[in-house]
């Protein structure tokens, strides 16, 4: 189980590598059941993003997978094309979406955005490694 204290030290570290990049971001966490347990806005990072930035954090933990990858299969003609309008549009297939491990089982999501989908990625990822 994902803990507040673990969802700090998630977004702390997701925003440094923001601040290494030269990036603002919106950094949002979900526990095991996808709720937001944790979210901030740096500032001027977009405001548009905030939304986004939950959507990939739920996401990611709906389909225990990062949203890049389901981008990659939600194209047209593949397998999980039209995901994005499931959910009552709540599904985010922008990169910037990673799963949160504890000994190999998914215990929460980190999302992010701000910047383009390798910046949204990288911030995830850095984020991700601190659990």
């Amino acid at each position: 189980m994902i803990q507040l204290a673990d969802a700090r030290k998630i977004i702390a570290a997701a925003q440094k590598k923001a601040e290494e990049i030269g990036q603002p971001m919106n950094v949002a966490v979900v526990d095991e059941g996808g709720n937001l347990l944790a979210f901030e806005r740096m500032a001027n990072a977009w405001l548009g993003s905030i939304d986004i930035a939950i959507k990939k954090a739920w996401t990611s933990r709906a389909f225990d997978i990062e949203t890049q990858e389901l981008a990659k299969h939600s194209q047209s003609g593949d397998q999980f094309f039209g995901i994005h309008v499931s959910n009552d549009c709540k599904v985010m297939i922008f990169a910037g979406g990673v799963p949160l491990k504890k000994d190999g089982k998914v215990v929460g999501a980190i999302g992010v955005s701000g910047g383009d989908g390798k910046q949204d990625q990288a911030v995830a990822t850095a984020g991700a490694a601190a659990l």
